[in-house]
């Protein structure tokens, strides 16, 4: 079968916008989503909860930020963003995580990273976003979520 000549440019005119649009989408998602920092004073911080584990063969399988140790799932630990982690000023402080309709205190012992991701160093993960509290299992029994509904929840957290 010929193609018409305007309907191979047409053709190609797609296949090429499409191109650049995988090409787009996949740059945006590497992206480092900045640095967001809790204002000085303030009660409570809004922010996304997520599922991490903080074990030697868990995920991501990397040490912690603070004291280079792993943490067991049965401890109530977290990992702040990058603005929030504070170059490591969090370090070892507990927050309360409200969220549930209860609160519970978490040891702070890691940073989840939103200016980097994408490589060897951060496990090949994408950027964290900078509104993330990563926390154990623990922490999501804590709780009262049952496992089944574990992923990302809307939370508030405190330097109480």
């Amino acid at each position: 079968m010929k193609l018409h000549h305007s309907t191979r440019s047409r053709v190609l005119i797609l296949v090429l916008a499409m191109v650049v649009a995988l090409v787009t989408a996949e740059a945006q998602v590497c992206r480092p989503s900045g640095k967001v920092h809790g204002t000085q004073g303030e009660k409570r911080t809004k922010a996304i909860l997520t599922v991490n584990s903080f074990e030697e063969d868990g995920e991501p399988g990397t040490p912690s930020k603070c004291d280079n140790q792993y943490y067991s799932d049965d401890m109530l630990v977290v990992a702040l963003s990058t603005g929030w982690f504070n170059k490591g000023e969090r370090c070892d402080k507990e927050i309360t995580i409200h969220g549930n309709g209860r609160s519970v205190k978490a040891k702070v012992v890691d940073e989840c990273d939103s200016t980097m991701g994408c490589d060897g160093d951060h496990d090949f993960q994408l950027p964290c976003s900078n509104n993330i509290v990563h926390a154990s299992k623990a922490v999501w029994k804590a709780l009262g979520v049952p496992e089944s509904d574990w992923g990302e929840m809307g939370v508030f957290w405190s330097e109480d």
